[in-house]
């Protein structure tokens, strides 16, 4: 029988070339130590070397050390905005102020900055009316906050107690705006201006625009004391309206009043007791309320057709 590694031979007799030398105790070949696996390591008796601990304190060290890092930069950042901490409380103002400078640029581009301060003037004094009578009804409310070539919101923070609170304060802005629309043309006619007639025709135009009987408009806010159902009607209207100007902005407020519209009537289908007491309104109350709206309606034609301007097709308003 053969083996690559045995060889059978006397005892003493010289080894055969190329065979391995037999291993001595605690050695290899011809009795030489075996060499160590590292200095102060020791071995299992597998010849493995054993593992090292964790550095454990290490870690805890470079642990320490971020957190002291974080703690520190969260200290300058605090540093550095305490002087924005003490404005907080004018924060409504600076909002207010910041947004109505950036819509003046923006209607600028178009209309030219005398025009432009006009229009944002009369969008406040729309949006002042919501103010006011949010006031009145008890209602937290954000300052206005103007979105340019949009026109202008507020933020209401809850709900009116019922759907008539809501339909006061959604008239409020168009009856403010109104008279506001009003105030810049009698001046316009003292002064013959074309200019403020121009920007008593849009003031009039836009506060029509927000008659619209579908929410966020300010006419949907109305219909919820008068006839919710209307709510569909304004919708179609508004799609209508879409497809026959073809404005994109338009698409937006569709979009809005679609979800909000489908929200609205899917709360009222419940029939819980507390959407009950909320759209229950007297027949008086409705009734006032329509008259409200179609005088709104009315004043708001008869405005624009004293204020409009025929101009040619090349006119901006910048020459006005």
């Amino acid at each position: 029988m053969d083996s690559g590694d045995v060889s059978l031979q006397p005892p003493g007799a010289p080894p055969l070339p190329g065979a391995r030398a037999p291993l001595a105790a605690g050695g290899s070949g011809a009795g030489s130590p075996l060499p160590l696996a590292g200095a102060g390591e020791s071995q299992n008796p597998f010849g493995e070397p054993q593992a090292r601990p964790a550095p454990v304190r290490n870690l805890r060290k470079r642990i320490a050390s971020a957190l002291a890092a974080i703690a520190a930069l969260f200290a300058k950042f605090f540093a550095a905005i305490k002087g924005v901490l003490v404005l907080l409380p004018k924060a409504k103002v600076l909002t207010t102020a910041g947004t109505a400078l950036v819509s003046v640029a923006a209607y600028a581009l178009f209309w030219g900055w005398t025009f432009a301060v006009g229009l944002v003037v009369l969008l406040f004094v729309h949006e002042m009316g919501h103010v006011i009578q949010l006031r009145r009804e008890g209602v937290k409310a954000s300052a206005p906050m103007f979105i340019p070539l949009f026109g202008a919101v507020v933020m209401m923070k809850s709900m009116p107690d019922d759907a008539l609170a809501e339909a006061r304060v959604g008239l409020a802005g168009p009856v403010l705006g109104t008279i506001g629309a009003g105030v810049c043309l009698a001046i316009a006619e003292a002064t013959n201006s074309d200019m403020l007639r121009a920007l008593a025709y849009i003031g009039f135009f836009l506060n029509l625009i927000n008659l619209i009987p579908v929410v966020p408009f300010d006419g949907g806010r109305a219909m919820a004391a008068m006839a919710p159902w209307l709510w569909f009607v304004g919708l179609g209207a508004l799609v209508a309206l879409l497809l026959l100007v073809g404005n994109p902005f338009l698409l937006i407020f569709v979009v809005l009043g679609v979800m909000e519209t489908w929200r609205r009537w899917e709360a009222r289908k419940k029939g819980t007791i507390t959407q009950a007491a909320y759209y229950r309104v007297s027949p008086r109350n409705r009734l006032l309320v329509g008259a409200v709206y179609i005088g709104l309606i009315v004043v708001l034609a008869l405005g624009m057709h004293a204020s409009h301007i025929l101009v040619s097709g090349g006119h901006t308003f910048r020459s006005i």
